[in-house]
């Protein structure tokens, strides 16, 4: 008999009680979701993930005290977990800090529950693209204003490491694929792209997919 599998754990970080209630309601509508712990703040988010260490935090950005941005700078630097952040706004400076802070990817708080479930499922197993229509207007309106970025691949630290497939994996991921569509796209299988992403990560340094496809785009690629 073949054994279930493990529940994504997840921890919910945001200022409002109310909304808190109500993510944990739509969450636990799926089996396959477990909300391990809930924060008001970005203090207590932090504490809370190096106690619990769930797979996924979903992330309000604009809290009192340590706001989201720090909050997720911390947790995805120490490896506690991955951030999904929730926003009530589409593309701010809030989201834009997200990313650069490491987050997973984003969501809004106006989004259906079988979108948000889809979407937690999909960062705790790798993907960290939530829409990837959403993903490349994000990494469009991210790189414009952003004049001193690396002009050329070369120029991004780790790029020389990469091997020809890894950089055409970088190249995929700076247009916002997720690993089924870069699977398809390089005719690989879909687990053979999740470690080549693995690799791209490790190699340029960043904690999510969403920092290695800004840092491509910056560079011309994608």
């Amino acid at each position: 008999m073949t054994a279930a599998p493990t529940p994504v754990r997840v921890l919910v970080a945001d200022d409002h009680a109310a909304i808190r209630a109500g993510l944990r309601l739509m969450l636990e509508t799926d089996p396959a979701i477990t909300v391990v712990g809930e924060a008001g703040d970005g203090a207590a988010a932090v504490t809370n993930a190096r106690a619990l260490r769930p797979d996924v935090v979903l992330m309000d950005l604009r809290m009192p005290g340590t706001d989201g941005i720090e909050a997720t700078r911390t947790i995805t630097g120490e490896g506690l977990a991955d951030v999904l952040v929730l926003t009530t706004f589409d593309l701010d400076e809030y989201v834009f800090g997200a990313l650069r802070a490491g987050a997973a990817g984003f969501l809004l708080k106006s989004t259906e529950a079988a979108a948000l479930l889809d979407a937690v499922r999909r960062v705790a197993a790798g993907e960290g693209v939530v829409a990837p229509e959403v993903t490349r207007r994000l990494l469009a309106a991210f790189v414009a204003p952003a004049p001193v970025a690396p002009a050329t691949p070369e120029q991004i630290d780790g790029y020389a490491d990469l091997t020809a497939r890894e950089r055409d994996v970088l190249g995929c991921l700076a247009r916002g694929l997720s690993n089924a569509e870069l699977a398809a796209e390089l005719v690989i299988t879909e687990a053979t792209a999740k470690t080549h992403v693995s690799r791209v990560l490790g190699k340029l340094g960043c904690s999510s997919r969403m920092q290695a496809a800004i840092k491509a785009r910056a560079a011309g690629l994608g």
